[in-house]
């Protein structure tokens, strides 16, 4: 078919998507499905939601998807899906972090490519063997730090490389909530049960769940690596058996210095993630709870405060936004990018075409690697009196 003489371009098929968790009573299960459909380049047609079988196919059940392709076993679930004609193109790994690995590696070895919550697994050694298993499948694998989807973290990134802050020198991360003020995993709550537990969440709690966040945020941000750190974490609510508090002194190739700190017991904070970048030449500052603005402050000017999709916003934010400027885009658009992204690059590993670059800002296995050698480096360095430790 034709339009005024000119062929019609092909419109890629939604993606098929399976799930490995992410049954009835999961939190970030049900975020993924929402970033998934909001741009209409998936749909969910197998999951293995949960290890007990029953819950499993009641779950899929809720979700529209056929019995026969609700499975109790991940293995189960790669093995059959990878030899049926109309397989899953791509699985969502939305475990505990103990759960990772496992099925990460399953769908790799059956050919499938993967998109994983974060952090990557719960051990350094269970990271080296996916990042192995990455390299040799020559698949795609997307890890969802969801914060990199704001278009105005983009255009930070884009800021810094383009030089407009100059050399820099300060950088200060932060990430501060307060729901694990008290002993809520003895209550039973699901969500503080499995990240307070170290043989689900790992050797960190509070650090593996949002302080990898806020690392990750100011490598993607700033474009350098931290090369060592000195670590203080904390257990401040008795009993507990993972840090809910942690503060870092960090220093960066290059010579710049960092601060990061990461608690959940800090009252009064809901999802206080926020990015501070001072260079040379100026600095930039972002939050997560007001994710639509950015400010920018040149060396002895006034701030400046550049709004997603308005007047200032770059083309890396043009291509993350969605709807005009003044209307609220936030954490669900953010995660809805990241997927979007994806499947751009799994349609082009398909087609055997290289993708388009807007869409390679999506994290990968290499920052998962750095997530983990991050967690590890913070581990060992409070444990030895918070000593300078490589990451």
């Amino acid at each position: 078919m034709t339009i005024e003489g000119k062929a019609e371009s092909a419109v890629p098929r939604r993606l098929r998507l399976g799930m490995v968790g992410g049954g009835r009573g999961a939190f970030i299960g049900g975020v993924h499905r929402i970033a998934a459909r909001l741009d209409d380049r998936y749909d969910l047609v197998a999951g293995a939601l949960s290890s007990d079988a029953k819950r499993a196919h009641e779950s899929a059940a809720d979700l529209h998807i056929a019995p026969e392709r609700s499975y109790a076993d991940y293995h189960e679930m790669a093995r059959k899906e990878a030899s049926r004609p109309d397989g899953i193109d791509v699985v969502a790994i939305v475990t505990p972090n103990h759960m990772h690995h496992g099925p990460a590696r399953a769908f790799l070895d059956a050919g499938i490519c993967v998109i994983c919550d974060k952090p990557l697994t719960s051990t350094l050694e269970d990271a080296l063997d996916l990042e192995r298993a990455v390299a040799s499948s020559g698949l795609v694998f997307g890890l969802t730090h969801n914060y990199t989807g704001h278009p105005l973290v983009r255009q930070a990134r884009e800021m810094v490389a383009s030089g407009d802050l100059g050399m820099i020198r300060v950088v200060q991360v932060e990430y501060a909530q307060d729901w694990l003020t008290t002993k809520l995993e003895a209550s039973g709550q699901k969500q503080a049960e499995w990240r307070t537990d170290p043989t689900r969440s790992g050797a960190a709690g509070c650090v593996g769940d949002i302080g990898t966040h806020a690392f990750n945020l100011a490598e993607f941000v700033t474009g350098l690596q931290a090369e060592e750190m000195s670590a203080d974490l904390t257990t401040f609510v008795d009993g507990r058996l993972l840090d809910d508090d942690a503060a870092m002194l960090l220093r960066f190739a290059g010579g710049a210095r960092g601060m990061l700190w990461a608690s959940q017991v800090a009252v009064g904070n809901e999802n206080g993630l926020r990015l501070r970048i001072y260079g040379t030449k100026g600095g930039i500052e972002w939050a997560q709870e007001q994710p639509n603005s950015l400010t920018f402050t040149p060396y002895g000017e006034p701030p400046r405060t550049i709004r997603r999709a308005g007047a200032g916003a770059s083309a890396v934010a043009a291509h993350a936004s969605r709807i005009p400027a003044g209307h609220p885009e936030g954490y669900l658009e953010a995660f809805a990018q990241l997927y979007r992204d994806l499947a751009e690059q799994i349609t082009a590993h398909r087609e055997g075409r290289a993708p388009d670059p807007a869409s390679m800002l999506v994290p990968g296995i290499k920052e998962g690697m750095r997530g983990m050698r991050f967690i590890t480096a913070a581990v060992a360095s409070s444990r030895a009196g918070a000593a300078w430790t490589k990451i």
